[in-house]
């Protein structure tokens, strides 16, 4: 994608909360949170739509806001959307929500934080209230990856709060997204003694981290945001047997829980209210996403969820230009 210098630009407000929810949190993060806020041109926000963009693992909101290189930031993909007509206008707001722990799942967790009280007590009420956008029946969530999981899980557990959803490669089917990297984030581990405070200590104190580090870090992530354990550093404990990577059955039963495969069973019913409902994922993403989301899929369609799925040839990185198609879903399911 390519900027529209002719589009017209809209404008992108920084404003700054002070949470009480996340006051004194486990991990020692910061209550006080920025969220920058897309208004577009001509435009101050009042009566428009609120869409909610939830950004993926190791990223906080206003990363979609950052200048970049050789395409758009999400503002920029609005103000092109919007200029041609493709997106009827909209508020955008991109809260920060990066942790200690390199982000979260934008759930509540003992360990991690609440995040979904955040979100829905805290941050978009206080949109709503400075800019007078959204509302009940106005408001919409949109993420990738972990930012499509909690798109997908505020969908499923907060119909009554959002009313349309734009899941891009999210987290589902956990046994072959996250089973299947145990192994290599017990090697990572190895290489401290298998020690985690040591890991994690160690992580915090480079001067440079690699991939298979992060890695590693949202692995640690997972297990204090699905099965939080507050005898433990920093809420982490494993779902496997340290040696043999052998599940333990009641931690991973913790985990499965908040696979939206799971919560889809019995919470199917809301998304039956939906104004929209997005789900799309690539067709060879490297981390087995599009299986869970071909079976979220079937899923929807067995209990008569309207909804849009599409697959497309790509995987899992960079597929920030997919929010074409969904941007404009949302926004008009919100204007109608």
């Amino acid at each position: 994608m390519k900027r529209d210098r002719y589009a017209p630009a809209g404008a992108v407000k920084r404003m700054t909360l002070e949470s009480i929810v996340l006051k004194d949190n486990f991990l020692g993060d910061p209550n006080e949170r920025v969220i920058d806020v897309y208004i577009p041109a001509g435009h101050d926000g009042r009566t428009l739509p609120l869409l909610v963009d939830l950004v993926g693992f190791t990223a906080g909101g206003p990363a979609h806001t950052n200048w970049r290189n050789f395409t758009e930031n999400v503002p920029e993909q609005a103000d092109r959307l919007i200029a041609t007509g493709a997106m009827p206008p909209c508020v955008i707001a991109f809260p920060d929500c990066f942790t200690r722990l390199g982000g979260n799942q934008y759930i509540n967790s003992a360990a991690i934080g609440r995040w979904a009280d955040f979100l829905i007590e805290e941050a978009v009420p206080f949109v709503e209230h400075e800019l007078g956008c959204g509302g009940a029946g106005r408001r919409g969530v949109f993420g990738k990856s972990s930012g499509g999981y909690g798109a997908m899980v505020h969908a499923l557990l907060y119909p009554h709060f959002w009313s349309a959803s734009a899941c891009h490669s999210g987290d589902m089917g956990f046994e072959l997204l996250h089973f299947l990297d145990m192994p290599r984030t017990l090697r990572g581990l190895a290489k401290d003694g298998g020690d985690i405070e040591r890991w994690l200590d160690n992580f915090f104190a480079k001067p440079k981290v690699k991939d298979d580090d992060v890695h590693v870090l949202m692995m640690l992530a997972m297990c204090a945001t699905y099965d939080p354990d507050l005898d433990s550093y920093m809420g982490v404990r494993l779902p496997v047997d340290p040696i043999t990577c052998e599940l333990i059955a009641d931690r991973w039963a913790n985990w499965m829980k908040w696979d939206p495969l799971t919560l889809v069973e019995t919470h199917h019913a809301g998304l039956k209210g939906l104004k929209a409902l997005f789900i799309d994922c690539g067709d060879v993403d490297q981390y087995n996403l599009v299986y869970g989301a071909r079976r979220m899929n079937q899923a929807l369609k067995r209990k008569g969820v309207v909804h849009i799925y599409e697959e497309f040839p790509d995987d899992h990185s960079g597929i920030d230009y997919r929010m074409d198609r969904s941007l404009p879903v949302l926004a008009k399911a919100l204007t109608a």
